[in-house]
């Protein structure tokens, strides 16, 4: 029996059932992806695997997820935990806290330290503490006086500076130590979370003194990291930020994106900006889409999560030269992205060097704006900087440059996009630099294509750290009759209760050659010790392992396609078809069994040594041959309900 569910006379843990019945999938799976109608599903981009087109649909009707392409798949806290990289009880709480549910003390409670140091559930307890701290420091009459003189110099609202949770840190080695040993916290945790650090004398002091606070706030507002900006000119540097931590990749994190989410998937665009006052000023301002990175240039990873939220990525960047060197390495970052990449210079419409500068004089709203809707097509801004670099010079020069130019291009991945977006690529490139596009086509270097799907999925697999079992219902593999029949009762659990005690043996977890089916068989054997319907829901939610749960979505959406009724005159409903094959299947499964309980002869041994045929090939031939009989040649129509 699963550890996530208490066994009780009674049935489940009651809160648990509460939570799951309140989160409604598709609105808790849109709050964090932007999720398009198709049919009675939603489509998506996969957020667990590199997808560049959608491969991960939402099934309101089972409250379930599945990629169709890595296999990920489950149900609403399946979706929170790989998301967010919470355990069970973490991503529990978080949905009731959503739900406006109040949990049992035991329910709410975090998960348990493992290995000896701290778990993510006290790193974030302490960080939150900090974050208070910081806030009631910043009011504090004596120790806030400094932080607050210069929150109004930067003419940000009280209001602002509560939603961003501005704070400030005392001018003294142990401020927030001091506070921390005040409420007998962890402080091991406070160093794992890099906001202590240790003295080689022993002991520890604070990271951030004296400094104006910047909480770093994950897509869901949980506070994971710190900004610390000096409020006094002389201190160096100018800033310092949390070191990375288990909470804290700034490669992966962006400023204000759990305030930013929501407008940027309304407007279909997201503004990228420099550092944590210009994204404030933004907001403050009425732009309330903008983001910034944290101390490193925009990756890889940034670029991933914004594609799931946006179409357009308007970059931002001050006018000077450093500026335009960080513009031209975010523009190479989105190049080969399937977004719109537009950069915006401000430089063009008022000498405010930032946004946070500009929002702040007389209209400045309104240029803000004009620059903005005058935002440079990402290859019209590269070209025009290459024009402008080779200005004067001659043919031979302009065509070096632009052949390095379009080099460079390739090298970012201009032939692995897709032949559409490839195509109109070149076609701008072509009217940009004045050269034909059959010129351009033989510039992009031979033998550059995208990674195979496969390929890629076994480098993602490994990155995540991944089982190497392959999930058995993917597309392309044969599934044995055993394995149909526990999908059937994944689809419909109300067939279990058709089958006799002998049958019922078909579907014990001995049977299955794969071990994430052996779970499944496993929860449904669960589901019936609770006196339940072993529906795929049920299931799902007394599976521990992770990848058991991407198997049971798989092998579900797999029978469901399968069984699924043709749009004509003359289908069979749907159920009427899953029960036909879920009875085809059990012929089948019978005489797979008894084959296996006659011992076999030393010469038919002899014989299947030469002439290998596993069980799975005559049980596929099998079902073939009773389709055929059934519905005629084609193979892809399942067996009609007897009258």
């Amino acid at each position: 029996m699963s550890q996530l569910w208490q066994k009780t006379g009674a049935g489940r843990d009651d809160d648990v059932m509460r939570v799951r019945d309140a989160s409604d999938i598709v609105r808790v799976v849109g709050e964090h992806v932007s999720l398009k109608p198709k049919g009675r599903e939603f489509v998506c981009l996969c957020p667990f695997h590199d997808d560049h087109s959608p491969s991960m649909c939402v099934v309101p009707s089972k409250q379930i997820f599945h990629c169709f392409v890595c296999g990920t798949g489950g149900d609403v806290f399946r979706f929170v935990r790989l998301f967010h990289k919470m355990e069970f009880r973490e991503a529990l709480h978080y949905l009731a806290e959503r739900a406006g549910i109040d949990l049992k003390p035991q329910a709410a409670r975090g998960a348990d330290t493992q290995g000896g140091g701290a778990s993510r559930s006290d790193l974030l307890a302490i960080t939150s503490t900090a974050a208070g701290f910081f806030r009631t420091l910043l009011a504090h009459p004596e120790h806030g006086t400094a932080a607050r003189a210069f929150v109004g110099r930067r003419g940000i609202r009280p209001e602002i500076a509560a939603q961003f949770l501005i704070g400030a840190a005392a001018d003294r080695w142990d401020g927030l130590l001091q506070f921390l040993r005040s409420r007998n916290a962890n402080e091991r945790a406070a160093l794992d979370a890099g906001l202590l650090k240790e003295r080689e004398s022993g002991g520890f002091y604070d990271l951030f003194r004296n400094r104006l606070m910047f909480p770093i706030q994950d897509q869901i507002g949980r506070v994971v990291a710190f900004g610390g900006r000096r409020i006094n000119d002389e201190d160096e540097p100018k800033y310092v930020n949390s070191p990375e931590t288990p909470l804290f990749n700034k490669s992966a994190t962006l400023y204000a994106l759990n305030h930013a989410a929501k407008t940027i998937q309304q407007t279909r665009t997201v503004l990228i900006t420099e550092g944590y006052t210009d994204v404030i000023a933004c907001h403050q301002g009425g732009f309330s889409n903008a983001v910034a990175t944290l101390g490193t240039s925009l990756t890889r990873q940034h670029a991933t999560i914004l594609r799931r939220l946006c179409d357009t990525v308007v970059l931002l960047f001050d006018g000077d030269a450093a500026g335009e060197r960080a513009a031209d390495r975010a523009a190479e970052v989105f190049f080969s992205e399937p977004l719109d990449v537009k950069v915006c210079t401000l430089k063009e419409f008022t000498d405010a060097k930032d946004p946070d500068e500009l929002l702040k004089t007389e209209n400045g709203a309104q240029v803000f704006t004009a620059a903005l809707a005058a935002s440079a097509d990402l290859l019209e801004y590269r070209f025009s900087r290459l024009r402008a670099r080779v200005s004067g010079l001659g043919t031979a020069a302009l065509s070096t440059a632009i052949e390095d130019e379009l080099a460079r291009l390739a090298e970012l991945g201009l032939g692995d996009v897709p032949p559409i977006r490839q195509r109109l690529i070149i076609r701008q490139i072509a009217r940009l630099s004045g050269v034909d596009e059959e010129s351009i086509w033989r510039s992009i270097p031979a033998g550059r294509r995208a990674r195979p799907a496969a390929a890629a999925l076994a480098v993602e697999a490994q990155a995540h750290g991944s089982p190497p079992e392959i999930i058995p219902a993917l597309a392309g593999r044969t599934l044995t009759a055993s394995d149909h029949l526990l999908g059937c009762v994944l689809c419909d659990g109300s067939l279990w209760h058709t089958l006799n005690a002998a049958d019922r043996g078909l579907l014990a977890p001995d049977v299955y050659a794969s071990s994430l089916h052996q779970t499944i068989a496993h929860g449904v054997q669960d589901c019936i010790d609770l006196g339940e319907t072993p529906s795929l829901a049920s299931v799902l939610s007394l599976i521990e392992d992770g990848r058991s749960h991407d198997a049971a979505v798989a092998l579900s959406e797999r029978i469901e396609r399968e069984t699924r009724a043709e749009i004509r005159k003359d289908a069979a409903p749907a159920p009427h078809r899953l029960l036909a094959h879920f009875g085809d299947c059990l012929k089948t499964a019978r005489q797979d069994n008894s084959k296996r309980l006659q011992a076999p002869s030393p010469a038919h041994t002899a014989a299947t040594d030469a002439h290998p045929a596993s069980n799975e090939t005559a049980t596929l031939i099998e079902i073939k041959r009773r389709q055929h009989a059934a519905l005629g040649p084609d193979m892809r129509r399942l067996p009609r309900p007897s009258p």
